[in-house]
């Protein structure tokens, strides 16, 4: 009979190794960040169309036959010497399935028909996001969904999250390390914040994120500059 995950002496439920999925997430958002920064740059958007089509069918792989995932497999080869961790595959199930299904209308929008806008282009940046957050803060947003949104029952959380009672003197902050990490956090927000709405974008995807910050009147104003230059360059280009 076909079960899902692994079973493993010493542990009642199949898992999965977190050590590999980390891994396999870091190659994912290595070779996504590469691909959407070429087609944001250069305008060519080859490289994301097959990342995304491969995006979806490692995804598909991973909640059926996760031992034949590419990119697990992958991961699996890079921490071969490491100890495994494991964690539940159900939870890590319910997350790949949440990957999944954002898979799906990138890939019809973005790989099949190629049909780019500022809000499908979010979409692959979230991912990213989240692919980022697994392989370096061992941060599963699925397996805390299903953790303490649905209330499901499990153990062998990714970071033994689930076992932790207390915390440890070096996972505290006092202070002055508190403010700092506020300051950074907030110094970081600004800084993109003013990247997109201060300084002027060569990009489409950067003129359309810069939009989001805009009111109808900057909205209508920056218009209305686009206007008076294509006019400009009318009568410049004119030989009369």
């Amino acid at each position: 009979m076909y079960e899902y995950g692994n079973k493993v002496f010493g542990y009642e439920e199949a898992v999965l190794n977190e050590r590999e999925a980390k891994a396999a997430a870091g190659i994912l958002f290595t070779l996504g960040l590469i691909t959407v920064m070429n087609s944001v740059m250069i305008g060519n958007g080859i490289l994301s169309r097959i990342f995304l089509a491969f995006f979806m069918f490692d995804f598909f792989l991973r909640i059926t036959f996760p031992n034949y995932s590419p990119s697990l497999l992958l991961g699996r080869y890079f921490v071969r010497n490491q100890t495994p961790e494991y964690v539940s595959a159900k939870q890590k199930r319910f997350a790949w399935s949440i990957g999944f299904v954002l898979s799906i209308p990138m890939f019809y929008y973005l790989s099949w028909n190629w049909q780019p806008d500022v809000y499908k282009v979010l979409v692959c940046i979230f991912c990213l996001v989240l692919l980022f957050m697994e392989a370096v803060f061992s941060f599963c947003l699925g397996c805390w969904v299903y953790k303490e949104v649905l209330k499901k029952t499990t153990s062998n959380c990714p970071g033994g999250a689930c076992e932790i009672q207390f915390k440890d003197k070096v996972q505290t902050f006092n202070t002055t390390q508190a403010v700092i990490a506020i300051l950074t956090g907030a110094f970081i927000l600004y800084m993109s914040y003013f990247y997109f709405y201060k300084i002027e974008n060569k990009t489409y995807f950067g003129e359309g994120l810069g939009a989001l910050f805009m009111s109808q009147e900057q909205l209508q104003q920056r218009a209305d500059k686009e206007f008076d230059r294509m006019v400009e360059d009318e009568f410049d280009s004119d030989d009369i």
